[in-house]
């Protein structure tokens, strides 16, 4: 494990510090304006291939549906080796980050590790994307942890995964309800996170639990009081998304995000990031429901963490190891920040993900 200078909401003015929970959808203020803004030429020149990266020779490509516990249709894009053969392979869900879709990061991962052999499927979470749910753009702890598990039924169902080898990557917020999935779930030998959130947390008391209880109960009125306005409206309000233009704004988490999110790095025309954000009333669900309790409970399956050094989300990685049980690792990438593991190739660790689900999901 390597180390680095370390960048915390410790470390950030309250402005940052209030503007990291504004960016996962736990304030009720908004950011501003935003637009559409355009897809990478790449993509819009590709036809049906509207991912936020290139397309693959090695391996072949299907979109699919599938149902979760409670009747909600997911959407997910399948990837399989083009030269699988006849004999069943391991095969690994993909979600993640929290506001992402399928086609930008959990998309790549996916994409990536079919080369190296497994079965991947990416999926849209419920309420988002080209997943089914009503409202849009929100989120929840019990579905969404649930969401991996209903992709755990599909890929256990297809005929060329080996349903005894099974795993679970997430990335960012899907990452803490990625842990939280595998500790029920014990169908799933091994799991892996990148630049994990612990969004309960977040949402329930900020970071570092910096809200005060008088805070925590202020935001809780507000919400509750915006719920009457959204049933008399039918249309639940928007807490708004990252802005357009960077002009004037010199805080280093929203320019990461945004550098991502609403350039043709990242830009998706569904992801709740790059668009509008969530509503008003997402964090509700989150603050009185820890995702990481029963962390403990994943042992003895085998659970790799990766961060970045310079990322200001490392210490949700590092405490979620230490309240783990064996098996455990805990990998720190130098220099890299918390978006370079969405997509940065030459900073994901994808040999060593490779490596990991390789030996944990052996036939």
């Amino acid at each position: 494990m390597t180390e680095g200078t370390v960048h915390t909401p410790r470390d950030l003015p309250d402005a940052s510090r209030r503007t990291l929970l504004m960016m996962t959808g736990a304030s009720l203020a908004t950011t501003g304006l935003v637009s559409l803004g355009t897809s990478p030429a790449w993509a819009q020149a590709s036809g049906e291939w509207d991912k936020t990266f290139p397309r693959s020779e090695a391996v072949t490509y299907e979109k699919v549906t599938f149902t979760n516990r409670y009747g909600i249709t997911l959407t997910g894009d399948l990837y399989m080796p083009s030269d699988r053969g006849d004999a069943a392979l391991p095969g690994l869900t993909v979600a993640g980050p929290f506001g992402a879709v399928k086609e930008q990061s959990a998309g790549l991962y996916a994409q990536t590790m079919a080369e190296r052999g497994f079965i991947t499927l990416a999926f849209d979470p419920s309420f988002v994307g080209e997943s089914g749910g009503e409202a849009r753009d929100v989120a929840s702890p019990d579905i969404n942890t649930e969401d991996f598990m209903a992709a755990v039924d599909y890929l256990g169902l297809h005929d060329a995964v080996d349903r005894e080898r099974l795993g679970v990557i997430g990335i960012c917020g899907f990452g803490g309800m990625a842990l939280n999935a595998v500790a029920a779930d014990k169908r799933v030998k091994a799991v892996a996170t990148t630049s994990m959130y612990d969004m309960s947390r977040v949402m329930a008391r900020g970071y570092y639990d910096s809200l005060t209880d008088a805070q925590r109960a202020e935001s809780l009125e507000q919400m509750s009081r915006q719920r009457w306005t959204d049933a008399e409206t039918g249309d639940p309000a928007m807490a708004g998304g990252l802005p357009d233009s960077l002009d004037g704004i010199d805080d280093p988490v929203i320019r990461m995000y945004h550098a991502y999110y609403k350039t043709d790095r990242g830009y998706h025309p569904r992801s709740v990031n790059s668009n509008g954000g969530w509503t008003v009333t997402n964090p509700l669900s989150f603050m009185n429901m820890p995702l990481l309790t029963y962390i403990a409970e994943i042992s003895p399956r085998p659970m790799l963490v990766i961060a970045g050094s310079e990322a200001h989300s490392r210490y949700f990685t590092e405490e979620a190891y230490a309240a783990a049980a064996e098996p455990k690792e805990l990998m720190i990438i130098d220099g890299a920040d918390h978006v370079d593991l969405y997509d940065q190739l030459d900073v994901i660790p994808f040999d060593r993900l490779a490596e990991f689900f390789g030996e944990h999901l052996a036939a």
